[in-house]
C-alpha cells in the first residue's frame, strides 16, 4: 500500500485528475467570489465614506470631527469586509470572531476611562454645546474654549493658566456657556449705612448706569432693596450688556458707585461690632 492509498486517495490517475479538477473548481469559484466581495466591498466603502462626507458638509459639523468619523467608519467598514471576505473562502469565523469578541472585552474594560472621553469628545464635537472661543464654567474652572479635542478640551483661563478637562466630564456632567446667549445679566450688591437715603443712592446709580453706553435701555435697569443685613442696608442692581462686555461693565460700575457715593457723603458700611462695657 502507498502513501496515497494509505490516506484513502486513489491511485488511479483518472480518478486524481478529477478530484484536482473537482479541487479547483471549489476553490477557484471561491477565490473569484472572493475577489468580487473584495472589489465590490471598497466601491461600497468609498461611496459610504463620500456620502458621510456631503452629510457632514450639510450640518456644518466641526471640522476636526470630519476626519476622524470618517476614519472611524473606514476602518470598521474594512474590517467588516475582511471578516466577510474570510468567510468566503470558507475561513471558519466563529472562533476568530469570539477571539476578538474576548479582546475587545478585555481592552475596552482596561481603556474604560479613555473610551469614555472618546465617546464623550464625539458626542461634543457633534451636538456642540460649546465651541472654540466661548467662555465655559466646568469642572471647577472657567475659561475660554482653545481647542476641542478626541479626548480633552482645553480652556485658557483670564490668569493665562491652561485648563486640559477630559470630554468625558464635560459630557456627563453639569456645565455652563456663557457665550451662547449675545447678552448677559450684571448683578451688583452695593451696601449703604443705616440713615442713608436708599433713593438717593439708588438715583446716582441709576445715574451712572444711564452714562455707560454699554448698559442696554432696553431692559431696563432694575435697583431695588434686598435686604436689611447686620450692618448695611443692601441695594440690588441688575443690568444688561452684551456679553463681551460684561466683566468691564462689571468692574467700571463698582469703581465708579465707590466714588460717587464718597462724593455724595453717602456711606458704605463695613462690619462692625459695638462692644458695651457695663460697671
Amino acid at each position: 500500500m502507498n502513501e496515497l492509498e494509505s490516506v484513502g486517495l486513489s491511485t488511479d490517475p483518472n480518478q486524481l485528475i478529477e478530484l484536482a479538477r473537482t479541487w479547483g473548481y471549489t476553490v477557484g469559484g471561491r477565490l473569484l467570489v472572493a475577489i468580487a466581495v473584495w472589489v465590490i466591498g471598497l466601491w461600497v466603502i468609498r461611496g459610504v465614506v463620500r456620502g458621510l462626507n456631503t452629510v457632514m458638509e450639510k450640518r456644518h459639523l466641526d471640522p476636526s470631527l470630519k476626519p476622524f468619523m470618517k476614519s472611524l467608519i473606514n476602518t470598521l467598514l474594512k474590517i467588516m469586509l475582511v471578516l466577510s471576505v474570510l468567510g468566503t473562502l470558507g475561513v471558519e469565523m466563529t472562533s476568530f470572531i469570539a477571539f476578538l469578541g474576548a479582546a475587545g472585552i478585555a481592552i475596552g474594560m482596561a481603556m474604560s476611562g479613555t473610551l469614555q472621553n472618546l465617546a464623550g469628545g464625539v458626542m461634543i464635537l457633534i451636538f456642540k454645546p460649546y465651541k472654540v472661543g466661548d467662555v465655559i464654567e466646568a469642572s471647577g474652572y472657567t475659561g475660554t474654549v482653545k481647542e476641542i479635542q478626541i479626548f480633552n478640551t482645553i480652556l485658557n483661563t483670564p490668569d493665562f493658566k491652561t485648563i486640559i478637562i477630559p470630554n468625558g466630564q464635560l459630557a456627563t456632567n453639569s456645565m455652563i456657556n456663557y457665550s451662547t446667549e449675545d447678552k448677559r445679566r450684571v448683578d451688583w450688591t452695593f451696601g449703604v449705612g443705616y440713615g442713608t437715603s436708599t433713593d438717593k443712592a439708588r438715583e446716582i446709580i441709576a445715574n451712572l448706569a444711564s452714562q455707560d453706553e454699554r448698559i442696554f435701555k432696553d431692559p431696563e435697569l432694575f435697583t431695588a432693596v434686598s435686604a436689611l443685613a447686620d450692618s448695611s442696608v443692601n441695594i440690588v442692581v441688575r443690568a444688561w450688556v452684551k456679553s463681551p462686555d460684561y466683566w468691564a461693565v462689571y468692574f467700571d460700575m463698582n469703581d465708579k458707585v465707590y466714588k460717587a457715593f464718597n462724593e455724595q457723603g453717602i456711606e458704605i458700611p463695613f462690619p462692625q461690632v459695638q462692644v458695651h462695657m457695663s460697671k
